[in-house]
């Protein structure tokens, strides 16, 4: 008869695609969840993976949170609003942009459902409200990087700089078993060496087991030097044809790289001197943070430490009312236009779309990953026809595409970082890969066996044993 393992992993989300992170460690009569965040896509589909719990409410014993996006921590609300009041633990400026980004989910969800009975339109009634993510607030821990904490008698936790977004972290998960203490090492969202604001990251080691992102696996980013270019080259043609340039940002990391990089332009005469807005009180909200939280960031930066306040200079603007957004909306001339949300899944971007992507004279400038089935992927895909809020637009504005601005490892960064850990990793088992789409996923995979290493790619649900 086969010994039991020490402990199990169960991945039940973002397995074999992007978004939904949520992996279940168990030892004994113990489970902790790695990420709870929300599926995105298809609206019916990702509804449905929505409102499955990862597991019993009752079985769940604490969730240990790598970062603030909402793929990763957007599902937490759902599951408070089910009962549940275990430790959340994560880092303190996780903490902070969770309190901002899992409120905004719940106000996004309410006004689209409000938008959409308006219109006549089918839709269903938000995952939770304000008070459930009161509830998450409550249980949520932000403890420094680098400092082992308790979340369980035998169970630990120490983050480490993932160098993906303010707060981001790679997490070291020590569990002792009857067998004996076991390391799991849960990549998060993985950055990369050399980004403008956030520091590089600091892979963990010591790992029997490692659940690692594999978003890019199988493609190398430009540079970011590249990409800075192609933004300038891009906001003096649009604006020289009279357009606006419309860039779906995440809120939080991606808005303000932008900023910054804008903010230097500006600065170096390289772009006209039109109007910036920031179109999101979640990314002003964010920025806030980011400001409260300057020691996270990369001190080497020559612009950081030239500038008091890197996201403020005199042609950007934030807008946060309603009021605002619709006159920018309706504006006339160029101009550069941020609004979350990153996939064009909801959020103010949604009506800069329906009124600007049929325009050939604007563009729309995509900076992040865009997954399976959301409107981003559509964009990205140059669709003739777009349906934007229940409404069908022709796609005539131009489209570009700058991954240089990922805040995703690119392949070559994955194995950077996978090495680190590797090297100082003695008992490793072997290596999990998640969150990526089966293309990216099954290239790295076989890369990585190709080098030794026992790889496994787990589809929704499946159990793999640590011994």
């Amino acid at each position: 008869m086969a010994t039991d393992p020490a402990l199990t992993l169960q991945f039940q989300g973002a397995a074999r695609e992007v978004t939904g992170s949520c992996h279940l460690v168990r030892a004994g009569a113990t489970t902790v969840a790695l990420d709870c965040g929300l599926f995105q896509g298809r609206r019916a589909e990702s509804r449905a993976k929505n409102e499955r719990l990862p597991c019993a409410v009752e079985a769940l014993s604490a969730v240990v949170l790598s970062h603030a996006h909402i793929d990763h921590a957007g599902r937490l609300p759902f599951l408070a609003a089910q009962g549940w009041r275990g430790d959340i633990v994560t880092t303190a400026a996780t903490r902070d942009l969770c309190g901002i980004m899992l409120r905004d989910s719940a106000h996004i969800q309410l006004k689209d459902a409000e938008y959409l009975e308006r219109r006549g339109r089918p839709h269903a009634e938000p995952l939770y409200g304000p008070e459930a993510v009161d509830r998450t607030m409550d249980c949520m821990i932000g403890v420094p990087l680098g400092r082992p904490h308790p979340v369980l008698p035998g169970w630990r936790a120490t983050f480490h700089e993932a160098g993906h977004i303010l707060g981001s972290a790679s997490v070291a998960l020590d569990v002792e078993t009857p067998r004996g203490g076991r390391r799991v090492v849960f990549s998060g969202d993985i950055g990369r060496w050399g980004m403008d604001i956030i520091r590089d990251p600091e892979p963990p080691d010591g790992a029997d087991v490692i659940i690692m992102e594999s978003t890019y696996g199988d493609r190398t980013h430009a540079t970011i030097a590249d990409a800075r270019a192609r933004l300038a080259a891009i906001v003096r043609e649009t604006a020289a044809k009279g357009g606006r340039v419309l860039i779906p940002a995440f809120a939080v990391g991606r808005t303000q790289e932008l900023l910054y990089d804008l903010h230097g332009l500006f600065r170096e005469g390289a772009i006209p001197r039109i109007p910036i807005a920031v179109d999101s009180p979640l990314a002003i909200d964010a920025t806030g943070i980011f400001e409260a939280n300057r020691e996270l960031f990369d001190r080497s930066e020559p612009l950081l430490q030239a500038l008091q306040n890197p996201f403020a200079f005199e042609q950007v603007h934030y807008t946060r009312t309603v009021e605002q957004s619709k006159a920018l909306t309706a504006g006339r001339g160029p101009a550069v236009i941020i609004a979350a949300s990153g996939m064009c899944e909801s959020g103010r971007i949604l009506h800069h779309l329906l009124h600007g992507a049929s325009d050939p004279r604007n563009t729309i400038l995509i900076c992040g990953f865009q997954a399976e089935h959301t409107l981003g992927r559509r964009i990205v895909e140059r669709r003739e026809q777009l349906r934007i809020l229940g409404e069908d637009v022709a796609l005539r504005a131009r489209v570009e595409v700058l991954d240089g601005y990922s805040a995703h490892a690119d392949r070559l960064d994955l194995r950077r970082w996978l090495d680190a850990v590797r090297e100082r990793s003695p008992r490793l088992q072997r290596v999990c890969l998640v969150h990526g789409e089966p293309p990216a996923m099954d290239a790295l995979a076989a890369t990585l066996r190709d080098a030794g290493l026992a790889v496994s790619t787990p589809a929704p649900g499946e159990i793999i044993p640590v011994a």
